[in-house]
């Protein structure tokens, strides 16, 4: 449902991103793991066609984001770390104007499941200027959700949440991969990827050095239990890789 190939992008000769390849299919969760400037939103906003590959090809649900730009994003959904919504519309009216986007019909049912799923019911006829920022972040998730995306993407999507908020997401996220769709969240919360993630991609200085499922990320250092191994194990693959890069410099 995703697959990127030789992908790589540069500002001005800096490489963000280099020679990346994954797929991620559907029923899988991939949790892109990385210090900052890893290279983790710079691919995130070229998958959803925010900006352009320098080089290589992605392919949403089997259309390339570059070539085919509206094909790839009717089967996209794609949550930023911080959304931006319109102040002076209410929560139903984001929805109301998600639906037209995306040309959907008859979609009252869905919204009215989506507001209820994510506890704003409440909410419905709130303007969002007047809405917490957990609250913000969940009327961006259920816009992102009603078209009933095959390829959704995720940019620290649990910023502002509140415990209980954080459990409710963490199962929409669950049944959305359940139903099939093709999942990559980015995030610093270790514990996220724990839970959730079928597969992981570390990545430091722009490249991938580690892709796999989770039992074989905690295998390659020892470990089998995943509740208490993933920080032992991010931290050994990015301080290795800076000390190769350290030692190549000298």
């Amino acid at each position: 449902m995703i697959t990127v190939t030789n992908f790589s992008k540069q500002y001005k000769g800096f490489t963000a991103v280099k020679n990346l390849s994954f797929s991620v299919e559907p029923g899988q969760i991939l949790g892109l793991l990385g210090p900052n400037g890893a290279g983790k939103t710079t691919t995130l906003r070229t998958l959803c066609g925010i900006i352009p590959p320098s080089s290589g090809s992605l392919l949403v649900a089997g259309h390339d984001v570059a070539r085919a730009p509206i094909e790839a994003k009717k089967n996209l959904g794609y949550i930023p770390d911080d959304p931006r919504l319109f102040d002076t519309m209410t929560v139903w009216e984001h929805l109301v104007f998600t639906a037209a986007a995306y040309k959907l019909t008859d979609f009252e049912e869905d919204a009215e499941a989506l507001l209820a799923s994510f506890e704003l019911t409440h909410k419905r006829d709130t303007l969002v200027h007047n809405l917490s920022r957990g609250m913000r972040q969940k009327v961006a998730i259920a816009c992102a959700f009603l078209h009933d995306p095959k390829v959704i993407l995720f940019d620290e999507p649990l910023t502002g949440l509140d415990p209980q908020g954080i459990r409710g997401i963490q199962q929409a996220i669950r049944d959305r991969a359940r139903d099939g769709a093709a999942i990559i969240i980015s995030s610093h919360l270790l514990s996220l990827f724990e839970n959730l993630c079928t597969h992981i991609m570390v990545l430091n200085l722009g490249e991938c050095r580690r892709f796999g499922t989770m039992q074989d990320l905690l295998a390659e250092v020892g470990h089998t239990d995943s509740t208490s191994a993933l920080e032992e194990v991010y931290f050994s693959i990015t301080q290795a890789s800076e000390q190769s890069s350290e030692t190549a410099v000298v």
